[in-house]
Formats: C-alpha cells, structure tokens, sequence
C-alpha cells in the first residue's frame, strides 16, 4: 500500500462506518458548534463594519456555486468538511447571516469572526468580533434554540454536539509581534499563559452551558505562512523559525490544559487536534501530498496579498488553486483545509462516535 493510500486509510474507513449501513452513528453529533478566527469564519465578517472580509472574487471562486461566502479560501473550509463526515450539511452557516433560520443553525453554526483571536485586544486591531462576543452569541442561540425546538431536544442537540475550537494565531502575528504593547507587558511565555487562561475561561462557559464534546485545534507552523516567510527579517523567504517554537510552545501548553479540563470538568470530552505536524511536512515535501507550491499564495504574487488585496490583483490568480498550499499569503486553499480536516477527524473519530 503507498504511502499516500495509508494515510488516507482512517478516513475512508470512517466514511464506510458512517455511510456504509452504520449511518446511525452519525446521530451522536447532531451538529458542529464553532468558534474561533479567520480559519472557521463562514462569513459572520460579512454583517459587521471591519475590513477583514473575504466576500468578494476572487474568493469562494471553487465553492459550490463560484460566489463569494466571507470563507478565506477559494471553496471550503475544514469545518465544512468535518461537518459533512459527520453526516450533517456540507457547510456550516454563519451565525449573524440573517437568512438562515434556527432551523438551519441548529445542525450547526459558526460564531467565528476573521482577524480575531483569544486576547481582546486581538479583536480590537481590525475591530472585530471578540472572543466574549462569540460566547455571547451562543448563549443566545441556546435560547433560540430552546424556544423552536423546545426544551428536551434542545438540551439534547447542545449536549451531543461537537464544539470546535480554532483561534490562537492571530494573537501572536497580528498583535504580539506587530504591535508593542503586549510585549511591554508580558514575556512570550507569560502571554502563552494569558492566553491559556482565556482559552480555559471560554471553555468552563461552554461546558456552564452545556457543552461536553469538544476539539481544540493547535496552531499550525505559522512562521511558514507566506506573509511572514516575507516579514522574516533574519532569514526573508524562508519559514520564521522563531515564530514555529512559539507554536509547538503554547501547543504544548495547550495539551496540558486539555488533560487539566478533562480531569476537573464532569463529563468532558476535550481533545487537542495537532494540525501543525501535518502543515510543516505538506510545507517540507509538497509533492508528496500533491501540491506544487508552499510558499507563495495563490491570489496575486502570494507573498502578502490577503482580504482585499486579493481583490487588486486577480489578474496574477493562479489557474489551479489546487497545485498550491495557500490560497493569499495566510490562509489555506481547500484542497489544505480538505487536510486538515482529516486530521481533526481522525483525532475526534475514537471519542465521539
């Protein structure tokens, strides 16, 4: 069996289990909750005053229809596909988009907003939906929910569902590297623990409200994002190494708070989701998972075009989105986030099913 072929073994067994004859078990998740930044944004961006948007072509130009959803990529995000493996619609709506109904929101929801992060001052930069807000937005929807569906099932769809956790980057290259005043105020490891805590506080609140399932996805190697392979100033082109440590740091930190939250929670089931493992080996070997280019974006040179950027430059798009790891010079393509949504299933595949 090639290499290839094993690692897409998990993924094709659970596909079978869940659609061959055991569709059933798909009924444990009755739908995927999530919060977090640009990487599980559907479009909530689309409804508030910031210019962190993707709601304009070239973006979405691989979805469903060829339009523009507010998703940062070309097609889908992991999100879309985790929620499709689970037997649930193949895209997760936003929560503020006005045209879905409780009904639609009740197989899943996105509260995430693009260019946010754990850290207030985060969400500030670009002025945006914190952390807070998004928590806010759920209790409400808990309400919601209660009131169309009734009590009973309510309890049930929030009990049963999947949470999904993926933020954490942009408190480090948005805020803690670009802007001075937490690194006045904290040390790397000092903010990680800030961080830390903010992550655990907004967890105990879910868990208040009757979350139990949840995955905490880590950071991925974002030093070798295409923006800050530009932005490194010690070695310009190459992977910002310093920026990597910092993340398996704090992923490893994160880990602890896991195993932390499991023991001290009733009935919790959280887990960590090592994303960054699979983005350094797609970002080291491309060919071998059938890209051509790790370092540049698709959008415009791939260097630094992002948001509307993308929209300036269309006339340098790439022809296939698929050859390339990155959609504009910070978040992935579909065919990545296709990736790394096999990873988060595989993670959460033994405990919630």
């Amino acid at each position: 069996m090639s290499a290839q072929h094993q690692r897409y073994l998990p993924w094709l067994i659970f596909c079978f289990l869940l659609h061959g004859g055991r569709g059933a078990a798909a009924g444990k998740v009755p739908a995927i909750i999530v919060f977090g930044d640009s990487s599980v944004d559907t479009g909530n961006n689309n409804f508030i005053p910031t210019i962190a948007r993707s709601n304009f072509w070239p973006y979405g130009r691989d979805y469903a229809n060829g339009l523009p959803t507010g998703r940062f990529s070309n097609g889908r995000l992991a999100t879309d596909f985790i929620s499709e493996a689970f037997g649930l619609p193949p895209s997760i709506p936003a929560y503020l988009d006005t045209n879905c109904s409780i009904d639609q929101l009740a197989s899943g929801v996105s509260f995430a907003s693009a260019a946010t992060g754990l850290d207030n001052a985060t969400a500030g930069v670009l002025s945006v939906i914190t952390l807070g807000e998004q928590l806010a937005y759920f209790k409400e929807y808990t309400e919601r929910l209660k009131a169309a569906k009734g009590e009973s099932p309510a309890k049930e769809i929030i009990g049963e569902a999947l949470y999904i956790w993926s933020i954490g980057t942009n408190d480090f290259i948005e805020n803690y590297y670009n802007l001075p005043e937490r690194r006045m105020q904290y040390t790397v490891g000092e903010y990680e623990a800030y961080l830390l805590g903010l992550a655990e506080a907004a967890i105990r609140r879910v868990h208040v409200l009757g979350g139990r399932k949840m995955d905490f996805t880590g950071l991925t190697p974002m030093g070798c994002l295409p923006a800050e392979r530009v932005g490194n100033r010690d070695d310009p082109g190459e992977c910002n190494e310093q920026y990597n440590a910092v993340a398996r740091t704090f992923n490893a930190k994160l880990q602890g708070l896991v195993a932390k939250l499991n023991k001290e929670l009733p009935g919790l089931r959280l887990v960590f989701a090592d994303t960054y493992q699979l983005l350094a080996a797609v970002v080291s070997k491309p060919a071998d998972y059938g890209f051509d280019n790790a370092v540049q974006g698709c959008c415009g040179t791939g260097l630094f075009e992002a948001g509307y950027f993308c929209s300036f430059s269309t006339a340098m798009l790439c022809v296939n989105a698929n050859k390339y790891v990155f959609f504009d010079a910070i978040h992935p393509t579909e065919k990545m986030y296709k990736l790394l949504a096999d990873t988060v299933i595989n993670t959460t595949l033994h405990v919630f099913m």
